[in-house]
């Protein structure tokens, strides 16, 4: 039975840590054969006396901190696997909760060839109390909020872009290199935009599910979707072929809203295609939000579903839009660990 070594990039996590704590230490796999390496940003929230204490209540799970100081998640990472001893890394967050066969069907996926790098399907929940915080989570959740990405949805194994968090073998990070820490974010995508041109697969199986809570306000949805836009176009200046459609649509709406806002100041039939452009949208996000009102019956989500999603694309497009008017950031050599 191989090692596993579980690794978890953290800082002020206080709140979510002791769940993903207990759903490791709740998992199938022999805890004989598992460690969980937890690469803390020096957290100022006592989220570091939360696992000292989960640590004395079950000293039968290896539990081991390492420092990160440089507080960013794809550092974090590479500290983690540079400590790590297991044969087969699984990577998770600290606001996850993997499900108690997470471990086990990961390493059953990865042992029967399915691909070099396996992820399973995001359970979204909500990230705080409230009628928004659930439409968020419910919009996080929707095709037409996250397009293709199927790690959101699905219900069917494939290969695919890429997948949330991830398991492999340790071999895998020696051959390509690690995490590029100089993306501060979109490493999990860059790092399997190395996998699948390395000639390897990228696995999804939503039999390996894991709750990921989601933000709790349309603001910090805003930061987070911005930020997601913003490093999209690093990436995409070193991986320019790997953009796809649903990327594309965001920063494409933006900037026609944009121009055309500009040009119906002055010009008649740019307010009738205005009005067609946010018209169609408005109907488009009702529809998804009447659909996810009656489905997950919340009568909220026919506001609270759209606004989401709105917010989503506007702030990913406008950071797509952002990016491509920056400078271009040196990009590093991941390392090899």
């Amino acid at each position: 039975m191989p090692t596993v070594s579980v690794i978890v990039p953290c800082y002020n996590e206080q709140p979510t840590i002791g769940l993903l704590l207990d759903a490791l230490y709740a998992q199938t796999y022999p805890r004989e054969a598992l460690e969980v390496i937890i690469a803390d940003g020096l957290s100022t929230d006592g989220t570091r006396a939360a696992i000292a204490a989960w640590q004395a209540a079950h000293p039968d799970l290896t539990v081991r901190v390492v420092d990160n100081p440089d507080r960013i998640i794809p550092a974090a990472l590479n500290r983690a696997l540079a400590a790590a001893r297991g044969e087969i890394i699984v990577r998770l967050d600290a606001h996850s909760v993997p499900a108690p066969d997470y471990i086990a069907r990961s390493v059953a996926a990865l042992q029967a060839g399915r691909g070099e790098n396996v992820g399973g399907v995001w359970e979204i929940r909500p990230g705080g109390e409230g009628w928004l915080a659930e439409c968020i989570a419910a919009a996080a959740a929707h095709p037409l909020g996250v397009g293709d990405a199927r790690y959101r949805y699905a219900s069917t194994a494939a290969a695919v872009d890429t997948v949330p968090f991830g398991a492999f073998y340790r071999r895998l990070v020696e051959r390509i290199g690690g995490f590029d820490e100089s993306l501060l974010t979109n490493e999990d995508y860059e790092f399997n935009t190395r996998v699948r041109e390395s000639g390897g697969t990228v696995w999804l199986d939503p039999a390996i599910r894991s709750a990921y809570f989601a933000r709790p306000t349309l603001r910090a949805l805003a930061r987070q979707y911005w930020r997601y836009g913003y490093w999209k176009v690093q990436m995409l200046r070193r991986y320019p072929h790997t953009l796809r459609w649903r990327q594309a649509l965001p920063p494409f709406f933006v900037l026609a809203l944009g121009v055309l806002v500009v040009a119906a100041v002055l010009w008649w039939p740019a307010r009738v295609l205005l009005g067609l452009q946010v018209g169609g949208y408005m109907l488009a996000l009702l529809g998804a939000g009447l659909h996810l009102a009656v489905r997950r019956r919340k009568p909220a989500c026919v506001v609270g579903a759209p606004l989401a999603m709105a917010t989503m694309h506007l702030a990913w497009g406008a950071g797509f839009l952002w990016g491509l008017m920056s400078p271009p950031r040196a990009v590093g050599t991941p390392s090899r660990r």
